[in-house]
């Protein structure tokens, strides 16, 4: 699979090779840009794009002639790189965007002006062996979910639809990867799965997927401290580009993008390829009025199981977190 990349887009990513990213036409920078000494940013294994970038160093490559260092942590779920934006350890982090509407209803102080992808990385779990065959089957069950990220609302969402709600189930918090254990060990009945360790469970263990819904998967959000973006604009649109050539050079190569996602996540190749190639669109890097209907659509869950204050707005808080402008003039087709 090959992607096309226009004259313009090879200019403005600095395509040509894998140095650092061509200078931008931006306006000249604030004293707070100029003073910048180091950028901040997470890398997760549900971000491929991320694993990319950090791996050919095109971020350190752009802010070294400034002076400015890059540095990178692990995010092991969007609610860990929610609690790293709001202790402000990081400065840019990777969530699920309905995470990332929850963070800023109750108070983060985030905005999103890029996706940087649009998975399908949740499907309620199963072992291969279970009895359960449909969601009311859940009823009375342990599920484990990690509380505040995508998995744990698409759970509640698909609850919903055959009447159930959090308080029907057993529901067991878990870390991601410690929820593939618990499921696969038989400690719980059912798991809300996150790639890579969800399609890891289905090719290594067997387990099966009771439940998809790929409309109930939000995108997958690169989110801003609102600080960082009003005093080092310029430092963000530069981490937008190198995302962006990022994005296309996992569009133009996906069979390495997904051996780099098995060598860091320590995933076999099958299973890296089955999260980039069949369950991970990236075609969609501007936030747009498609990313806000999708977020109002899933927004009432937020209030029907109490996780945010009554009488919150969340249709305001949508249009606060979504930023469709920012990024409009570095991305174009």
């Amino acid at each position: 699979m090959k992607t096309k990349i226009n004259r313009r887009q090879s200019l403005a990513l600095g395509l040509s090779g894998v140095g650092g990213l061509a200078s931008l036409s931006l306006s000249t920078p604030s004293r707070a840009a100029e003073a910048l000494k180091e950028v901040r940013l997470d890398y997760a294994y549900y971000s491929p794009t991320s694993l990319v970038l950090r791996r050919f160093g095109w971020l350190e490559d752009d802010f070294r002639a400034d002076g400015v260092t890059v540095k990178w942590v692990l995010s092991a779920g969007s609610n860990r790189a929610l609690e790293y934006l709001n202790a402000d350890s990081i400065d840019i982090g990777s969530t699920a965007g309905l995470a990332a509407l929850l963070a800023r209803a109750n108070g983060a102080p985030i905005r999103t002006p890029y996706i940087y992808s649009r998975p399908e990385w949740t499907a309620l779990v199963v072992r291969g062996d279970s009895s359960l065959r449909t969601l009311a089957d859940l009823k009375g069950r342990k599920v484990a979910a990690t509380k505040g990220t995508d998995p744990y609302l698409f759970l509640l969402r698909a609850l919903h639809t055959v009447g159930l709600k959090r308080g029907d189930i057993e529901h067991v918090s878990l870390q991601h990867a410690d929820g593939r254990a618990a499921l696969e060990q038989g400690r719980v009945d059912a798991w809300a799965g996150l790639d890579p360790h969800m399609a890891a469970s289905e090719l290594g263990a067997g387990t099966r997927l009771l439940y998809r819904n790929v409309d109930f998967n939000t995108y997958g959000f690169l989110n801003v401290r609102d600080a960082f973006l009003q005093q080092q604009p310029r430092a963000v649109q530069r981490v937008i580009l190198a995302y962006e050539k990022a994005r296309l050079w996992t569009l133009a190569n996906p069979s390495e993008a997904a051996r780099i996602l098995s060598e860091e996540a320590k995933v076999s190749l099958p299973v890296a390829l089955l999260q980039i190639k069949l369950r991970t669109d990236f075609s969609q890097p501007l936030p747009s009025q498609t990313h806000v209907q999708a977020l109002r659509a899933a927004a009432p869950i937020l209030t029907d199981e109490q996780l945010v204050k009554p009488g919150t707005d969340l249709s305001r808080v949508v249009a606060d977190l979504v930023d469709t402008r920012f990024a409009a003039s570095l991305i174009r087709g």
